[in-house]
């Protein structure tokens, strides 16, 4: 008996080392299942994507990013300076399948804070796609999903 508690005392041990990140983050259950990560680039443009054949798209720094499902905000996060944002979540509050089918990335950040070109009122909306997992030893592994293409949503 004394070996199994040990035993079991020496895998759990070693899974709590194997997911530091996780862990600071979520707690050590959510270490022991993975993450689920949204990122991506958001462009100064009407639609908040990247120009036609990847022309050079000047970003959009500072523009808030909230992660809405079922009309409320869950998440946020504010793009940096090379219009880069990342959502965390924890497994156990979010399942994929529903992150995909009911929530969508909104900015309300006025474009015009951007270039003075754009529509002062409005923001950009976008769906979600997953895009597959990343192993990340041998106990974490994080859910990847990105934009699937930002358009633009006149304010009513």
């Amino acid at each position: 008996m004394a070996f199994k508690s040990f035993l079991f005392v020496s895998l759990l041990s070693a899974a709590i080392l194997a997911a530091p990140v996780a862990e600071a983050q979520l707690g050590l259950i959510g270490g022991l299942l993975g993450l689920i990560r949204i990122q991506g680039t958001l462009f100064c443009t009407a639609n908040g994507n990247m120009g036609a054949n990847g022309t050079a798209t000047p970003v959009f720094p500072n523009a808030l990013v909230q992660l809405q499902c079922g009309g409320n905000v869950v998440s946020t996060s504010t793009t940096n300076g090379s219009g880069i944002f990342s959502i965390l979540l924890d497994p156990l509050n979010y399942i994929l399948s529903s992150l995909l089918t009911n929530c969508n990335l909104k900015v309300d950040t006025p474009l015009t804070s951007c270039n003075s070109s754009l529509p002062a009122l409005g923001g950009l909306l976008s769906s979600l796609q997953f895009i597959g997992n990343t192993p990340l030893g041998a106990l974490l592994s994080v859910a990847n999903i990105i934009p699937a293409g930002f358009r633009f949503l006149p304010s009513n």
